[in-house]
């Protein structure tokens, strides 16, 4: 296939672009450098239009194929995320991250570069009608990065029709790509509990209100939401992830703080989730004589593809890979990922592509495959060249 040829020619620049970036890590909308390099490489590789500062540090270039848009499909974004976590690398790579406490464990690195591949060839070659966006966000790691670029003018400023997004999926072989409509990934909202009790000795309990035991019964008493308050077939989690109380060995803490997350797929399971968790935390505020404060912060909705975007989606997918190497229909996962508000403002589908077996997402050994490039650039260049046939 032409485009994969090409691809392959242009996999070393590629994957040097992917290794630079991966050793400049940069979190949330601090992701200064990286946006700097995006934006310079479009503007080198002959962008129509090169916007920065979108949604604070986004980057956006426009490219317009060589033939009139035909028909209703004018504009087509494709979107890659830029920010990394703060976690320390232990993977002992030549291009190991150089900023302590920071690294690619995501690998948006990997789908930066890919996209940024996709706007060289498709820059160079503008076999396709209409106009291709390729969107470079930043904050995507719990900073809702999407929701901060659509509010600044994203989708009407550009014009899109339709959004498709790309995440690389540890554990799925090279050359495999996945998908599945409807509610694909979970929302995600953030718990934060403050608990102050009576603080005393700790020869003395009668004489305290214990902050401990109050949030050790809070813990269990939350984790009875899903167990007898949500229907079986149905899917959500609580976990609590933080529990801080206490300096001492023999002093009971005057104060406890408890910090978690929820995931649901469905809004109407976020909704009663959202109101049994305050029920229970009143009930033990009550049971104990703690006073307890919950502050429940939603953040990203249920993850949602369009069911004709993902027919789309799997036929250039399989145009690449071959229908056997495109796994359609495949569970639903209970990650966030905040291509949700994308979703949300246009019809559009999220696939991942496989990295092969590399270590999970968000752990310190993890790193992107940079075999999985000619997969993922290429179903970047053929949707556009498919969607927006000349």
């Amino acid at each position: 296939m032409p485009i994969v040829n090409r691809v392959s020619d242009l996999h070393a620049d590629i994957a040097a672009w992917r290794q630079d970036i991966h050793a400049h890590p940069e979190l949330l909308y601090d992701v200064h450098r990286t946006a700097s390099v995006v934006a310079d490489k479009l503007r080198a590789f002959g962008c129509d239009e090169v916007v920065t500062g979108l949604g604070d540090t986004g980057v956006v270039g426009v490219i317009h194929g060589r033939a009139p848009a035909k028909g209703e499909m004018r504009v087509i974004g494709l979107r890659a995320d830029m920010d990394a976590l703060p976690i320390e690398e232990d993977t002992g790579l030549p291009y190991q991250s150089k900023t302590f406490g920071k690294m690619h464990a995501c690998g948006h690195d990997g789908h930066t570069a890919m996209l940024l591949g996709a706007a060289r060839y498709l820059a160079e070659t503008r076999n396709f009608a209409g106009t291709a966006i390729v969107i470079f966000q930043p904050a995507e790691e719990g900073g809702n990065g999407a929701e901060k670029m659509i509010k600044d003018g994203l989708i009407d400023r550009f014009g899109i029709d339709q959004v498709y997004g790309m995440h690389n999926r540890p554990g799925l072989p090279l050359g495999q790509f996945s998908i599945r409509s409807g509610p694909s990934m979970a929302s995600t909202d953030r718990i934060n509990i403050e608990i102050e009790g009576k603080g005393g000795h700790a020869a003395r309990p009668h004489n305290a209100i214990d902050t401990l035991l109050v949030g050790t019964q809070l813990v269990g008493q939350l984790q009875s939401i899903v167990s007898r308050s949500i229907d079986p077939l149905e899917s959500a989690v609580i976990s609590i992830c933080e529990f801080h109380a206490g300096n001492a060995h023999n002093v009971i803490p005057q104060k406890a703080r408890l910090t978690g997350t929820v995931r649901t797929l469905k809004a109407e399971i976020r909704d009663l989730v959202e109101k049994r968790m305050h029920e229970v935390v009143a009930g033990v505020a009550r049971m104990t004589g703690a006073r307890i404060d919950l502050n429940y912060q939603r953040e990203t909705p249920v993850l949602v593809n369009h069911d004709a975007q993902v027919d789309i989606a799997a036929r250039v997918a399989a145009e690449i890979v071959g229908e056997q190497n495109v796994l359609v229909g495949v569970p639903p996962v209970m990650g966030g990922e905040d291509f949700a508000f994308m979703l949300r403002a246009r019809p559009g589908a999220f696939i991942n592509v496989g990295n092969g077996d590399s270590a999970p997402l968000h752990h310190p050994a993890y790193n992107f495959n940079d075999e999985a490039i000619v997969f993922g650039t290429s179903y970047w260049i053929k949707l556009v060249e498919s969607t927006l046939a000349a």
